[in-house]
C-alpha cells in the first residue's frame, strides 16, 4: 500500500500499462512458440536440401570434368591409333572442332616427344601477341611450334575470325619446349589421364589448370594431348549451380586454399609465373572464416553456426576419387534462404499479432483520452506555469463541473504569475513558485557579473522622430537585449530610459557568468548590426549601442520597502559597469569590459586593452578591455580575421606604451595604417605623440 501512495500514478498511463501487461505476454507467447516450432522444422528441412544439393554438385563438377576428361582421352586414342596425326597440320581442325562447342575451354593442345606443339586457343583481341595487338576481328589463333632444318625453333600464329576466316599470320623464334612443361611431365608419369594443379598458362597469361590424357605408340610416350580450363571457367560453374540466391560455394585444394568460388570473385595472384592461392578463411567478409572455426570437433560434413545476428548452414566434404585430385566442395548459405517460406508465415503472424495489439490498444487509448485528458492537459499547463515555457496553453472546456472550475482557478493563476514575471526576474518567480518562501527585505553578497547598455545619442534622436516610431525602434532593441539576456540565463534588473541594466549569477548560480555576459553582449551587438541594416533600408536612421560588462562582490537581493521591494544588486562594482558603458563614448568602442571579467573569461575571448581609467570612489585605475569575439561558440560570434589581427597588434602596442618602449608609437601607427577608422588607436598614439 505504501508504494501506491509514494508513487503518484497518471491515469492514462496506468490504464494503458495494466491492458499491456495483461495482453501483450499472451500474444508474445503464441507468436514465439509458433515461430521456433517453424524454425526447428525449417532447420532439419535445410539440412536435408543442403546435402541433397552437395550430392548434386558433387554430381555437376564431375559431369563438366568428364566431358573434358573424355575429349582429352579421345583426343589421345587418336594418336595412338594414327600416330603421325599431330605430326600433320590437319589436326588442327580436329582441335578446332574439340574448343569451339565448349565455352569453358580455352585452348586444345598437342605436345609431341620431338618437341613440336599444336594449338587452337581463343583470343583476347585486347592482349597483344609477339608485343603487337592481333587483327581486328580476331577470335582464335592456330599455333605451331616446329623445328626448321637450320635447328632454330619458330611459334607460329595464324589468326582467325568466328567464321574460320584467316585474318592474318605472325611468327618468332622461342625456346618453348612442351617436353619440360609439368602437364606434359606428369601425365606421361602418370600414364593416365591428369589433372594439374593449378598453374600460369605461358602463352595465354591467364592461370587455370590442364587436362590431359597420354598418347601412347607400341608402349612407348609419343605425346601429350591437352586442354585448357581457367579457374574463373570453374567459378562460373559453380555460379551457375548456387543451391539458394545467397550460397557461397567454394572448391578447396586439400589445404584449403580456394580453386574456384561462387561470388566470382579473384582468390589468386600470379607471383613470378608462380600460382599463390589464397587461404578460404582469407576470403569475403569474414564469413568463410566464421564458417571453419564454428566447425564442431568431430568435423561433421553438415553443420550450422551463427555469425552476428544470423543463422547460417555450411558443408564441406570431399570431391570423389573419380576425379582424380584431392579436391573438397565448402558450402556456406544463410539459412532463411531455406525457411524464406515458413518465415513468411511467421512474418504474418507476427503482423497479425501486433496488429490485433494495436487495434485493442487504440480503443483503449480513445476510452481513457476522453476521460483523462482534460486533467492531463490542466497539468501540463501548471508545468508550463511553473516554468514559464512559452506560450501558455489555452484553455478548454469541460463538461465536467469539477475539471471546469479547475481549468479557471488555473487560467487565473497563468495571468497572474505572467503578470507578475513581468515586472519580476523571471528566475525569483520560477524560485518563489518552487518553494515556500516568502518575500522579505534584505540580501547577501555574491560575485555577479554586472551589465549596462545603452544607446548613443538617444535624446538628440527623441527630438527629431516621432514617438510612435520611436517606440517602435525602442521596443525592438528592447526585445533583442531582453532575448539575449535571457538566452544566457541572465536578469534584466531594470529598465533605465533608453538603457539596460543586466546581471550574472543571481538567483541562479553561474560558474561561468562573466562568459555568459561577454556572450550576451556580442549577440546583442550582432543583432543590432542587424536591426540597423533594416533601418538603412527603409531609410531610418541607425541606432549605436555601448555596453559596460564588470565582474565584481556586490550585494544582491530585494530592496525597497514592505509594500514595494525590488529584486536589484547593490555595490560599486555596479558603478564600474556603468562607468565602463560610458567609456565607450570616450574612445568610440562598442563593448568595453574590465581586468575582472577579462580574468575570469579571458582565454575564451577575443579582446585587446584600451586604456587603464580611473573610478570615481576608487584609487587604482582599472584595466579596460574591447571585446571583439568569443571563441567556442557559434559562427556569427567567432572572431573573424580582422578582429584577430587588431587585437593581436593592439596588445603588442598597448604592451610596449606600458613598459615605456619607444616602439609603441610605431606600433599604433601599424595598427592606423592598417585600420585607419581605429579610434583607439588614434586617441593613443596621440597621447604618445604629446608626451
Amino acid at each position: 500500500m505504501n508504494f501506491f501512495v509514494k508513487h503518484k500514478w497518471r491515469l492514462k498511463p496506468s490504464i494503458l500499462t495494466l491492458f499491456i501487461v495483461l495482453t501483450v505476454p499472451v500474444t508474445v507467447t503464441i507468436v514465439a512458440v509458433t515461430y521456433f516450432s517453424n524454425q526447428s522444422i525449417a532447420r532439419a528441412h535445410a539440412g536435408a536440401l543442403v546435402e541433397h544439393f552437395q550430392r548434386a554438385a558433387f554430381k555437376d563438377v564431375q559431369s563438366d570434368f568428364e566431358p573434358i576428361k573424355t575429349m582429352a582421352a579421345s583426343a589421345a586414342v587418336i594418336g595412338e591409333a594414327q600416330p603421325d596425326f599431330y605430326f600433320s597440320d590437319r589436326s588442327l581442325e580436329y582441335l578446332d572442332s574439340l574448343l569451339r562447342p565448349n565455352d569453358k575451354i580455352v585452348s586444345v593442345y598437342v605436345g609431341l616427344k620431338d618437341g613440336t606443339f599444336r594449338q587452337v586457343r581463343r583470343v583476347d583481341p585486347k592482349v597483344k601477341v609477339f608485343g603487337e595487338l592481333p587483327p581486328e576481328g580476331t577470335r582464335f589463333a592456330y599455333r605451331w611450334i616446329l623445328h626448321t632444318s637450320d635447328g632454330q625453333v619458330i611459334d607460329r600464329y595464324q589468326f582467325r575470325d568466328p567464321e574460320g576466316r584467316v585474318l592474318g599470320v605472325a611468327e618468332q623464334a622461342t625456346n618453348y619446349d612442351p617436353r619440360i612443361r609439368g602437364w606434359y611431365r606428369h601425365t606421361v608419369d602418370a600414364r593416365s589421364t591428369f589433372v594439374t594443379d593449378p598453374d600460369v598458362f605461358s602463352a595465354l597469361g591467364l592461370i587455370g589448370f590442364t587436362v590431359a590424357a597420354p598418347i601412347f605408340a607400341d608402349g612407348k610416350p609419343l605425346g601429350v594431348a591437352a586442354i585448357d580450363i581457367t579457374l574463373h571457367g570453374l567459378s562460373e560453374y559453380l555460379a551457375e549451380r548456387k543451391i539458394s540466391p545467397n550460397t557461397l560455394s567454394y572448391i578447396l585444394d586439400s589445404h584449403g586454399q580456394v580453386i574456384a568460388n561462387s561470388s566470382l570473385s579473384k582468390t589468386y595472384a600470379n607471383e613470378h609465373g608462380r600460382v599463390e592461392l589464397q587461404h578460404v578463411t582469407e576470403t569475403g567478409d569474414g564469413l568463410p572464416a566464421a564458417a571453419i572455426a564454428a566447425r564442431p570437433r568431430d568435423r561433421p560434413s553438415f553443420y550450422s553456426f551463427f555469425q552476428g545476428n544470423r543463422e547460417y548452414v555450411a558443408s564441406l566434404a570431399a570431391v570423389p576419387p573419380a576425379l582424380g585430385k584431392h579436391w573438397q566442395v565448402f558450402i556456406i548459405a544463410p539459412l532463411s534462404d531455406f525457411t524464406s517460406g515458413l518465415q513468411r508465415n511467421n512474418e504474418r503472424l507476427l503482423v497479425f499479432g501486433l496488429l490485433a495489439m494495436a487495434v485493442q490498444l487504440a480503443i483503449v487509448y480513445f476510452l481513457t483520452g476522453v476521460m483523462s485528458a482534460p486533467l492531463e492537459r490542466l497539468a501540463r499547463k501548471v508545468n508550463r506555469i511553473q516554468e514559464f515555457e512559452g506560450e501558455s496553453l489555452p484553455s478548454r472546456d469541460s463538461p465536467i463541473r469539477e475539471i471546469s472550475v479547475l481549468s479557471q482557478a488555473v487560467d487565473k493563476l497563468d495571468a497572474a504569475s505572467r503578470a507578475f514575471s513581468a515586472f519580476v526576474p523571471v528566475g525569483l518567480v520560477k524560485q518563489l513558485l518552487q518553494s515556500d518562501q516568502k518575500l522579505e527585505l534584505g540580501g547577501h553578497s555574491r560575485f555577479l557579473t554586472i551589465f549596462f547598455c545603452d544607446l548613443e545619442a538617444f535624446s538628440t534622436l527623441s527630438e527629431e522622430v516621432p514617438s510612435q516610431e520611436l517606440m517602435l525602434r525602442l521596443s525592438a532593441y528592447f526585445g533583442l537585449v531582453t532575448h539575449a539576456v535571457n538566452a544566457e540565463h541572465g536578469t534584466i534588473d531594470k529598465f533605465l530610459g533608453d538603457g539596460v541594466m543586466a546581471f550574472w549569477g543571481a538567483p541562479a548560480l553561474l560558474e561561468d557568468h562573466a562568459w555568459r555576459a561577454c556572450v550576451a553582449a556580442l549577440r546583442i551587438q550582432r543583432g543590432m548590426d542587424r536591426l540597423n541594416e533594416r533601418w538603412r533600408e527603409q531609410g531610418l536612421r541607425p541606432l549605436n549601442l555601448r555596453i559596460g560588462i564588470h565582474s565584481d562582490a556586490v550585494l544582491v537581493g530585494n530592496v525597497g520597502s514592505a509594500e514595494r521591494m525590488s529584486y536589484t544588486v547593490v555595490g560599486d562594482g555596479v558603478n564600474v559597469a556603468a562607468r565602463l558603458e560610458g567609456i565607450n563614448k570616450e574612445y568610440g568602442t562598442r563593448i568595453c569590459i574590465s581586468h575582472s571579467v577579462f580574468k575570469e573569461a579571458g582565454e575564451r575571448l577575443c579582446v585587446r586593452p584600451i586604456d587603464e581609467v580611473a573610478v570615481k570612489g576608487r584609487r587604482a585605475k582599472i584595466p579596460v578591455y574591447e571585446l571583439l569575439g568569443a571563441y567556442g561558440t557559434d559562427a556569427e560570434l567567432e572572431p573573424d580575421a580582422a578582429a584577430r589581427r587588431l587585437g593581436d597588434l593592439t596588445r603588442s602596442a598597448y604592451a610596449a606604451w606600458a613598459d615605456q618602449d619607444a616602439a609603441a608609437r610605431d606600433l599604433y601607427e601599424k595598427v592606423l595604417c592598417e585600420f585607419p577608422d581605429d579610434p583607439v588607436a588614434r586617441t593613443l598614439a596621440g597621447r604618445i605623440g604629446a608626451a
